[in-house]
């Protein structure tokens, strides 16, 4: 055992002593403390964090509403828009599942700040984009650039707040901010691509990644931590929903036998089984399959894929919808989606109660019975359908989906143990990203290629009509798998 003499004291003792009286042992001293995190630093990282967070999920919306602008400026088809929306939305889904390991492995407020600074550059191509494929390829950078944003931003506020009340309520801003985000981003698309055109969405996001970096350099440095990457699940992940997402949205053009369709059936298939076998063999998966054997984590998956397919389904829809068939300006078509967004607000501050209440069970199901009406109330509209009636119908839409998430994540949460807590989030938003990305590609595949309503402004009412009834079985299908699998009772797992 080595001496704990310092090295001063053992240059002038005796040679033949080795070890130094107990009267004159020197105890190894005794690490500092560390110093309690500053207030204003811990806010200013929490600022830092809800800005991001809130410029990723403005830009899912936003783009929505700057859809008809993109498609009369660069003369981009509805297949072009549809990968304007999903290009985004699969890269940031199929990422996000390993993304907090880059994360930990680089620290939170490096890995922030490379997410932030990529998001808007990303951006800045956006903008600058001379046709549709440049903004697609963009896109995906971007939707790259939010995955490793997501969970940096949450880590950064778990690094800033030690005391457990204190970062809960943080927590809780933070997850606000998204609610107002997803409330502003129509507006902000409508106003911004009617007054001063579709690429001053992208441009807005380059001051605001600006003030974020330099909040960043005001917060504590992050710890690294070795955590292993999962390159051969990541890259068939990504390959297969792109596949996927591809013969969805090609098929509805293109024909379902259409032979560049069913290759992209076949890759994606063949991914799948090559993600499974890779995650089987890695040492340390970004899914461990055992977990997706649990029941009550399947069926979690499921509800929030279905969840995610009825809402961002909707939000596509009806941004085309109004301004291409109802002639309506971008400015009042963002509007409309004000109510929308304090319904889900609003609702999403009940949900938590009604299921210490009631419990988790009822309230995951109800949610996604509510949302399956909202999509069958669409069905009658039409292209002479008031305005006022468009609102009233977009009530249970607001209302199902805001009570079925905050009840499904705390379940989650419960069934999975700590360590795989941040496993389990990331890959529940995956999936709830995954069900709106291959919502979007069939509703535009659809809404592209029907007869009634089609005529100059493109848009199919069948075509609508179609879209709504498959997604409104499939909630109702995993409404009914959610009553019979998961556990009754008003426990705290419930």
């Amino acid at each position: 055992m080595p001496s704990t003499v310092p090295r001063t004291e053992r240059t002038v003792a005796p040679p033949e002593r080795t070890v130094a009286p107990p009267e004159q042992a020197v105890a190894p001293p005794k690490p500092e403390p560390s110093p309690p995190r500053r207030p204003a630093r811990a806010s200013v990282a929490l600022v830092a964090a809800l800005l991001g967070f809130t410029v990723i999920t403005v830009d899912v919306s936003a783009v929505n509403i700057a859809l008809p602008g993109i498609r009369e400026d660069l003369r981009g088809g509805m297949t072009g828009l549809q990968w304007v929306v999903d290009a985004y939305t699969l890269m940031f889904a199929a990422l996000m599942i390993s993304a907090g390991a880059l994360a930990d492995r680089a620290g939170a407020r490096r890995a922030y700040a490379w997410g932030i600074g990529l998001f808007a550059l990303a951006s800045l191509a956006c903008a600058l984009a001379p046709d549709i494929g440049t903004l697609i390829a963009a896109r995906v950078a971007q939707g790259a650039a939010a995955a490793v944003v997501m969970p940096a931003s949450l880590a950064l506020i778990r690094q800033a707040y030690d005391d457990a009340r204190r970062r809960a309520r943080a927590i809780a801003l933070w997850t606000v901010g998204g609610s107002v985000a997803m409330a502003a981003g129509p507006v902000l698309g409508g106003v911004l691509s009617e007054t001063v055109g579709w690429r001053a969405v992208f441009l807005l996001n380059l001051p605001v990644g600006a003030l974020i970096l330099i909040l960043l350099a005001r917060t504590a440095p992050s710890p690294r931590r070795p955590a292993p990457l999962d390159v051969p699940g990541q890259l068939t992940a990504v390959t297969a929903l792109a596949g996927l997402a591809y013969a969805v949205i090609e098929g509805g053009h293109a024909g379902w036998t259409d032979p560049a369709v069913l290759s992209a059936v076949a890759v994606a298939v063949l991914a799948g089984f090559a993600f499974h076998a890779a995650e089987k063999r890695h040492r340390a998966p970004m899914v461990p399959l055992p977990m997706l054997r649990q029941r009550e984590v399947g069926v979690s998956l499921a509800v929030g894929f279905a969840v995610n397919a009825g809402f961002y389904g909707v939000v596509f829809l009806l941004g085309l919808y109004c301004q291409q068939l109802l002639g309506m300006s971008g400015i009042t078509t963002g509007l409309m989606f004000v109510p929308l967004a304090v319904l889900i607000t609003s609702t999403n501050l009940v949900s938590p109660r009604l299921a210490e209440r009631v419990g988790r069970r009822p309230v995951i199901v109800t949610g996604q019975l509510i949302l399956a009406v909202a999509m069958f109330a669409l069905l009658p509209l039409g292209a002479h359908t008031p305005l006022w009636l468009v609102l009233l119908l977009l009530v249970p839409t607001g209302i199902g989906g805001a009570l079925a998430v905050p009840a499904l994540t705390a379940l989650l949460m419960d069934t999975v143990p700590a360590h795989r807590a941040g496993t389990a989030s990331g890959l529940l938003n995956s999936l709830r990203q995954t069900g709106g990305a291959l919502s979007v590609a069939l509703f535009g595949a659809l809404i592209g290629g029907g007869t009634e309503g089609a005529g100059a402004a493109g848009f199919a009412v069948d075509g609508m009509r179609d879209g709504l009834v498959v997604v409104g079985a499939t909630l109702v299908v995993t409404a009914g798998v959610s009553g019979w699998l998961l556990p009754r009772g008003r426990s705290a797992a419930s």
